[in-house]
């Protein structure tokens, strides 16, 4: 099934169909048009990239619901076994099981597994709905099970490659610093600020100053690149000119392979360390040696 309009909006999924068109018979529902879908039919999608539901954002729209009923259709795709399952609208149908509705409006339409988890990833960033783990979370399905590379993601959601890249870099920190993105303690900007650093440790110090102090993004680099040059006393020989050199090569190297390379050497032997960013950025670095 072709994937018309997705990264376009979803308003192109619902094309012109009117929700006073909304029956409230039992007949099949016809595929495009809104109709009521009983709530005992309706499943939840267990690949959905959202994983917080606000239990007080819930209860409101459900007072709502209860007052105003529900305006906006959900989406839904039918299942083999004459269920459906949500593609978009997951918190309006939780909201309205709240409200005790028995039935809701619904847009049915046929869509494969691929597509179920873009348009959901789709709706829950347009409506910022996303934390930013949760956001990486979608992102790297998309990539590990439905082999999408970062360029097609990047096309399909309307972000760019690099930001689709940074979103998955948030999935290499560690699990107190990604609870700290969940519950909005940290944003996506402050997070870059802490993957500049290697150290464990830092990480932690610099995640735990950015929330004490109420850093923007701005100073959280600044006391990174500080933290940094902090880093416990080694004692720094000076460097020599073929030191320098090589420092020059590594560098330049970065710069035009746009990720981290770092060269480790000695006068016998050395290694060059190049970081990638999941398997699209693998193909992308393996791309400058014609691998």
């Amino acid at each position: 099934m072709p994937k018309k309009g997705l990264g376009k909006g979803l308003g192109s999924i619902f094309g012109d169909t009117n929700v006073d068109e909304i029956t409230s018979d039992n007949k099949p529902a016809v595929e495009g048009d809104i109709t009521n879908i009983r709530m005992s039919l309706i499943e939840p999608n267990k690949k959905q990239p959202r994983r917080n539901f606000d239990a007080e954002k819930i209860e409101a729209l459900s007072e709502s619901i209860k007052e105003h009923g529900l305006i906006q259709p959900i989406i839904l795709t039918p299942s083999k076994d004459g269920t459906y399952k949500i593609v978009a609208g997951e918190r309006r149908w939780r909201a309205a099981k709240k409200a005790r509705l028995k039935e809701i409006p619904a847009v049915v339409r046929s869509y494969n597994e691929e597509q179920v988890a873009e348009i959901a990833l789709i709706e829950n960033l347009q409506r910022e709905n996303l934390n930013p783990i949760e956001e990486a979370i979608g992102y790297n399905l998309l990539m590990e099970e439905f082999n999408l590379t970062q360029e097609l993601i990047s096309k399909r959601v309307g972000k760019s490659r690099s930001a689709v890249a940074n979103s998955l870099r948030l999935l290499s920190l560690d699990d107190d610093i990604k609870k700290l993105l969940i519950n909005g303690s940290l944003t996506s900007g402050h997070a870059r600020a802490v993957l500049s650093l290697d150290d464990k440790e830092l990480r932690s110090a610099l995640a735990k100053r950015i929330i004490e102090d109420n850093l923007n993004v701005r100073q959280a680099e600044a006391l990174a690149k500080q933290l940094q040059k902090k880093t416990p006393a080694k004692k720094v020989k000076e460097k020599s000119a073929y030191d320098i050199e090589i420092e020059k090569i590594q560098n330049d190297l970065s710069s035009k392979m746009g990720t981290r390379v770092k060269i480790n050497h000695t006068q016998k032997k050395g290694k060059i360390e190049i970081e990638y960013y999941g398997n699209d950025d693998l193909e992308r670095v393996l791309g400058f040696f014609n691998i």
